[in-house]
């Protein structure tokens, strides 16, 4: 069974400087019935101005995502690292037993992210911080591992038992996924839109899965998407 959220019911925050949905609860926002699925706790969906960011703040036990979508932004952190993070980039800092950081947008187009976390499988690990571009065409008409703890081929290296793909499929395209037992997927459309086990999704869209059912996915269009499985 999969549970479909439709965009306008996401929580959306305009700061000036930062226009942000938050799709659980979140800072100010909270909702007893949306603070996580399994163990992906947070996914924000971040437009950020030019000439502004987020200041040095800290962090710690979580494994946070950042996927930019559009535009770049300016990484560092008390680990000693400046790091431009820009499209394409998936960047993930394990926070551990502590760390601060800041990101900023110093360009002249706004930045358009995805910020997760995902709480880890151990504590008390060692601050660190991994990056991998993927092109456009690397996701094209098939599920792409971009995350994950698994051993697999180029990918960013996880400390959570949890895997993250992109697919961008054309019209009538589709992928198919079958979760293992005691897992959780989340699913949220970037662009354009599909059929999920025949059920509509469109941009800004979740689908929230308890991982029982597999999964089929068709492009109606065209359909670019990110698929996450975590532990239930």
């Amino acid at each position: 069974m999969i549970e479909i959220i439709p965009a306008e019911k996401r929580h959306f925050n305009d700061f000036g400087w930062l226009q942000t949905y938050w799709l659980f609860s979140f800072a100010d926002y909270y909702e007893q019935k949306n603070v996580q699925h399994g163990a992906l706790r947070v996914f924000n969906d971040d437009i950020v101005k030019p000439q502004t960011g987020f200041e040095r703040h800290p962090h710690q036990e979580m494994e946070i995502v950042s996927i930019v979508l559009e535009g770049e932004m300016v990484h560092q952190d008390t680990l000693g690292n400046t790091l431009s993070i820009k499209t394409g980039d998936v960047q993930r800092m394990t926070a551990g037993t502590g760390l601060y950081h800041s990101e900023q947008n110093r360009g002249n187009k706004p930045v358009h992210f995805f910020q997760l976390w995902i709480y880890p499988d151990t504590q008390g690990l060692a601050p660190s911080y991994a990056q991998k571009n993927f092109t456009p065409e690397s996701c094209q008409n098939r599920l792409t591992l971009l995350a994950s703890n698994r051993e697999e081929g180029d990918i960013v290296h996880l400390n959570t038992d949890a895997s993250i793909y992109r697919a961008a499929l054309l019209d009538g395209r589709t992928v198919s996924y079958e979760p293992d037992r005691n897992r959780k997927i989340f699913v949220y459309v970037i662009d354009g839109n599909l059929l999920i086990n025949g059920r509509e999704m469109k941009k800004g869209d979740q689908g929230r899965s308890d991982g029982k059912d597999s999964l089929a996915i068709a492009a109606t269009g065209k359909g670019d998407f990110l698929l996450i499985d975590v532990p239930a």
